[in-house]
């Protein structure tokens, strides 16, 4: 992806984390999906306290004003400290590891409550694993991913 389409949104993150008071800069990674911006520095762990929220809100607001600006339908992820990388490795390895057990014992699985992201990140994990289809339940913006073997 250019500099020209990641330049205003790093830009505009280095001026939401200046107002916030955070001393921490903004890097950017290409991945397959989009770009990650991750926040660094020695102040970059305020956005990762409190199970990410304030990382997930940050992300919510980048979405809200960048969301529909990518090409291809690529997304930004926002993350700080590579905090969400790490929880999305582990949400990835959950998912599978939950996959192989609905695969092997016949029994549905369930993973969350999840936010639409990481609901994501499951939904693409489980269909890695041959047999098995995975749906979002709930009704709410956190719902539940049921793992069940594929009819």
């Amino acid at each position: 992806m250019t500099n020209e389409i990641t330049r205003p949104i790093t830009e505009f993150l280095e001026r939401v984390i200046t107002a916030l008071g955070i001393n921490a800069s903004v890097s950017t990674e290409e991945t397959s999906d989009g770009p990650r911006l991750n926040v660094t520095g020695d102040e970059a762990e305020l956005l990762v306290r409190h199970r990410g929220e304030p990382l997930k809100a940050l992300q919510h607001v980048v979405d809200m004003s960048f969301g529909r600006t990518l090409p291809d339908e690529k997304r930004v992820f926002v993350d700080a400290l590579e905090y969400r990388k790490g929880k999305d490795i582990e949400l990835r390895q959950m998912a599978k590891f939950l996959a192989e057990k609905a695969r092997q014992s016949g029994l549905d699985q369930q993973l969350g409550p999840l936010n639409p992201y990481e609901r994501r990140i499951v939904h693409m994990a489980v269909a890695e694993v041959p047999g098995v289809t995975t749906e979002s339940v709930g009704d709410a913006f956190s719902k539940t991913v049921l793992i069940s073997l594929r009819k």
